[in-house]
């Protein structure tokens, strides 16, 4: 890792990414002393940014929409390593739990999960609302979580 200190900065709830690429593209303009900018999708509303200091973060948010501030301090590598871990989308369901569909054809049905394939990062799901339960697979990504299986 470089010499780098990792510092948090505040931002508009739901413009994480938005202000990443934002202050990215800053960085690249200007050439500023930063180096990684991480927008983790289960952090709301704040951004991590890595440079020297702090001054060079605030020079680097500065006029950038959506960027509220710096907070003081710094954050230690340990705290966010695990943002940079991949999981599979389907980790975490099992057969049994109750789902929504967030996107394709199927969109906004309740589903029941099935079966969950890791290696290929999708879940059979059984509609709720269908007369006949037809197994349907999806990405991982397309489903939320709406009730764990009861184990008895």
């Amino acid at each position: 890792m470089s010499e780098g200190k990792i510092f948090t900065v505040r931002v508009t709830v739901g413009q994480e990414e938005t202000t990443a690429k934002l202050i990215y593209s800053k960085v690249k303009t200007y050439n500023l002393p930063v180096y990684a900018i991480l927008a983790p999708s289960k952090v709301k509303g704040y951004i991590f940014v890595e440079a020297p200091s702090k001054s060079a973060v605030d020079e680097a948010i500065k006029g950038i929409r959506h960027a509220r501030g710096t907070l003081p301090g710094e954050v230690k590598f340990e705290e966010i390593e695990h943002f940079l871990e991949e999981k599979p989308a389907v980790s975490g369901f099992e057969p049994g739990d109750i789902v929504e569909l967030i996107s394709g054809p199927f969109k906004g049905e309740k589903a029941k999960v099935v079966r969950v394939d890791e290696s290929k990062d999708e879940i059979v799901v059984e509609l709720i609302g269908a007369i006949v339960p037809i197994p349907v697979t999806v990405r991982g990504e397309y489903v939320r979580l709406i009730s764990k299986h009861q184990k008895e």
